[in-house]
């Protein structure tokens, strides 16, 4: 049996760069699915597994896999952080890259900005709900705030998008700006459970000491993360 991995959208990336040589190494197979990490959608990691979606492990941000956990989705103990990537900006290739070195330029570029994209998920949560607020600018983002995400400034439909380094770097399409302020940054943390009742947890437990070992980490850091400074 090949053990399926969820995974959400900021480490997708380098899961794939990732898979070819544990596959090879190894002569495990593996599907893979997608869902968001948090939020109330259908496509949510834990909407799928509460409606019996089949798993052997999920790869997901930290708030997200400590609700399965509370949930007792995640077989115990299987638990453990993988990469982290700060928050960034990009905008579509050839536009103009506005200034996001300071807070008040931040704040002034997203006022500035006629549409702001970001993913609907972790990070997308403390912005709508943390960061403009804080910055007093949620009334003026509200009317402008898509959650397409990075694809969105690609195609055009959106002018900036504020989402995980890793979902913008090496995206056809669009510029990579920066990280936003040291102030007002929110480090995404993604970690990786065996999913309870796995039916291939010998595989899956192979899958995530690849993930955690050095043979992964040169993908990571290519894929705009870095190994986090201690296990949780």
């Amino acid at each position: 049996m090949n053990p399926m991995v969820i995974v959400s959208g900021g480490f997708a990336p380098v899961l794939r760069e990732i898979l070819p040589e544990f596959e090879k190494s190894t002569g495990i197979e593996v599907e893979v699915g997608s869902g968001q990490s948090q939020g109330n959608g259908p496509n949510t990691i834990a909407a799928q597994l509460r409606r019996g979606v089949a798993a052997d492990v999920v790869i997901m941000a930290r708030e997200g896999l400590n609700e399965l956990i509370a949930d007792g989705r995640i077989a115990a103990g299987t638990d453990v952080d993988l990469a982290q990537t700060p928050l960034g900006v990009a905008v579509r290739t050839g536009a103009r890259r506005p200034d996001i070195g300071t807070v008040d330029a931040f704040q002034q570029a997203m006022l500035r900005a006629k549409s702001v994209t970001f993913p609907g998920s972790t990070t997308g949560i403390y912005l709508a709900t943390k960061l403009f607020p804080q910055l007093g600018i949620a009334a003026e983002m509200a009317g402008k705030i898509s959650n397409t995400g990075v694809s969105a400034v690609a195609k055009g439909d959106a002018e900036i998008a504020v989402q995980p380094v890793s979902e913008l770097l090496h995206i056809s399409g669009v510029d990579y700006v920066g990280t936003i302020p040291t102030e007002i940054q929110y480090i995404s943390v993604f970690s990786a459970a065996i999913v309870a009742g796995s039916k291939d947890a010998e595989a899956a437990k192979r899958l995530i000491a690849y993930l955690v070992s050095k043979e992964a980490t040169p993908a990571i850091r290519q894929g705009g993360m870095e190994r986090p400074p201690q296990a949780r």
